[in-house]
């Protein structure tokens, strides 16, 4: 069946291999530029992106024709190769083989895009490591163990 009318936002997190801080600020804004086209050219759109040294953060609005596993290893080989093949990053640049997608309601889609758009602020004051083990158990409270 053809869906009409969607809402299908996602919160992506993806986080360079080893956790290294390789993505310089020299070089960051080229690489979300370069991630926003991956999305728009998968019929997809993203509402806010911030490349942190060693992890990105991006809130996507989906097609329903794209499930997040396909959309996030087109974004993840597609700027894994234009990161490399612009030596962006001393060495070879690889992403961790997981990453995080939390689904992200209407009415929070502002409060998602200022969080990301505030990542410089935000890791001042929390590193990666809290960050995400904040970001799990406020994302898996719902899940019971007992199962």
């Amino acid at each position: 069946m053809n869906i009409e009318y969607n809402n299908l936002y996602t919160h992506f997190v993806f986080t360079t291999l080893n956790r290294m801080p390789v993505i310089l600020e020299k070089h960051r804004q080229r690489i979300e530029k370069y991630i926003t086209g991956i999305v728009k050219n998968n019929a997809c759109y993203l509402y806010a992106i911030y490349a942190n040294p060693n992890h990105v953060h991006f809130l996507v609005s989906r097609s329903p024709t794209m499930d997040e596993e396909t959309l996030a290893t087109i974004i993840a080989n597609s700027s894994e190769r234009f990161i490399n093949d612009n030596k962006l990053c001393a060495g070879l640049f690889h992403w961790q083989q997981t990453c995080s997608a939390f689904s992200v309601s209407k009415a929070d889609v502002t409060k998602v895009c200022n969080y990301i758009e505030n990542q410089k602020e935000h890791h001042s004051k929390q590193s990666y490591d809290e960050e995400y083990a904040a970001f799990i158990k406020f994302y898996q409270q719902t899940i019971d163990k007992k199962k």
